[in-house]
């Protein structure tokens, strides 16, 4: 197996998917954050959106960035809880080629410190689905802060070692199989 990285940075195309019943452009603070956050990292901001709670909304807009060839990977803040409202994996995970099950491992991991053993209740994931990167957080700006700079800042830089995301975004990659 060879080496994931690269020598340059490549700038990855980004979307925004804020899922809440109540936030609007004005208070949606974790869509704000991971906006700033990704293009701060050097990659190219291609769509925000705020979408309700709703399963067939969410996997609507998902669907179409998936299919998009603007968009490399999707950032979802909101609906990975427990509550009657929280359907976000059940939106994206139907959608995935392959799920990426360390995401969700490790986010956990790195939650435990700040909420402890509440982070259990995280349905946080991600996964691959047409060559697109899907990310599914927590809505709190804190939970989308810690993946970014626990997780995804390193793994959405090409020239991160021994290996990142940024190889299996495209459908010519020699690591990709295509599909």
């Amino acid at each position: 197996m060879g080496n994931h990285a690269s020598k340059e940075f490549t700038p990855l195309r980004i979307a925004v998917l804020t899922i809440s019943d109540t936030r609007n452009d004005q208070t949606d603070t974790s869509g704000k954050y991971l906006v700033e956050a990704l293009q701060d990292a050097g990659h190219r901001y291609e769509d925000k959106i705020i979408v309700k709670d709703d399963i067939y909304q969410i996997r609507a807009i998902a669907s179409a960035w998936i299919a998009s060839d603007d968009v490399d990977v999707i950032l979802l803040t909101g609906g990975t809880g427990f509550t009657s409202r929280d359907s976000t994996p059940e939106a994206i995970i139907p959608l995935l080629d392959k799920t990426i099950e360390g995401f969700g491992e490790l986010f956990r991991h790195l939650s435990y410190a700040d909420i402890g053993t509440s982070t259990v209740q995280s349905r946080a994931l991600a996964g691959l689905a047409n060559n697109t990167l899907v990310v599914c957080m927590p809505g709190s700006t804190g939970a989308c802060d810690l993946a970014w700079k626990g997780i995804l800042l390193e793994q959405l830089d090409s020239r991160h070692s021994p290996c990142n995301f940024v190889p299996h975004l495209s459908a010519d990659a020699p690591c990709c199989d295509g599909k």
